[in-house]
């Protein structure tokens, strides 16, 4: 046995953020244009839910994709800024409040009918599908699509731009009438149990002043050099209209004591639950 090559795999299921660029790409599955069948495998992290729900904020500063420090229990000072909106009266507040709203992934552990040599890759939706999911699960006649003997496969139909009329894809799925067992060997089942990563830890939570700086620049970009921000997710949801925000708003101002940064500063002073704007 390679012993490096045993300890490197090792590091890497108690470390997913140890993964290359590449090595990330393989963990990750999305359907593609037709049909194709799944299996959603219990998670090893959760043995009460499948599903991981995430939140991330996309387009606002120079990185594409944010993980709120909530998905860790952590302050998030984006989604404060948020409350803080929604104090107000101000209809331009809400508007903004509602861009700047974190978007849910839900993450689940699948392996792909045709290709259980690949193991199990989390498959990453929206809510629609993931509403789906759960009506699914409610209703009696269909039970516990995940159980590892008497579970059921998953269909999927998904169609491209020229169906949906938008530039995503669109996927729909359906259970399969039959139950069936996850794997046909007992050894193959405890592998597709026990080699998943969490999606937890493939992602890291930002410090606070580094969202919060993020945030600041984003909404007062005249107070910095000019600079093309992205606005679209890294990878949109197949399911979900695209509502990342399209421009740099900044709150209405009817007095101009303090400079913008000054009043974004008061914005999290603990000694002020106003809008400093």
């Amino acid at each position: 046995m390679n012993l490096s090559q045993i300890k490197k795999r090792l590091e890497q299921m108690n470390n997913p953020s140890s993964y290359s660029k590449d090595e990330n790409k393989k963990l990750f599955w999305k359907p593609s244009i037709g049909k194709q069948i799944i299996r959603i495998v219990p998670s090893k992290f959760n043995s009460d839910m499948p599903f991981t729900e995430m939140k991330f904020y996309y387009g606002i500063g120079e990185k594409k994709t944010m993980a709120s420090p909530l998905n860790w229990g952590k302050p998030d000072p984006i989604m404060e800024f948020i409350k803080k909106l929604r104090q107000s009266n101000d209809k331009e507040n809400w508007r903004l409040a509602k861009k700047l709203d974190p978007k849910v992934r839900i993450f689940a552990p699948v392996i792909v009918r045709g290709e259980e040599h690949e193991g199990v890759k989390l498959w990453q939706f929206g809510k629609k599908i993931y509403e789906s999911f759960l009506q699914m699960a409610a209703d009696e006649e269909i039970g516990d699509y995940t159980d590892i003997l008497q579970g059921r496969d998953i269909k999927l139909t998904t169609v491209g731009p020229e169906a949906t009329g938008t530039r995503y894809n669109e996927t729909t799925v359906s259970p399969s009438l039959k139950v069936s067992p996850l794997a046909t060997t007992e050894e193959e089942i405890n592998r597709f149990k026990e080699e998943q990563v969490d999606p937890m830890k493939l992602f890291k939570p930002l410090e606070f002043e580094e969202m919060k700086q993020a945030l600041q620049e984003w909404l007062t970009p005249e107070e910095e050099e000019e600079e093309e921000i992205s606005s679209e997710p890294e990878e949109p949801f197949d399911d979900e209209e695209d509502t990342t925000p399209k421009s740099n708003y900044s709150l209405n101002q009817k007095a101009k004591p303090k400079s913008k940064s000054e009043q974004f500063e008061d914005l999290f002073s603990e000694e002020d639950n106003d809008l400093p704007f």
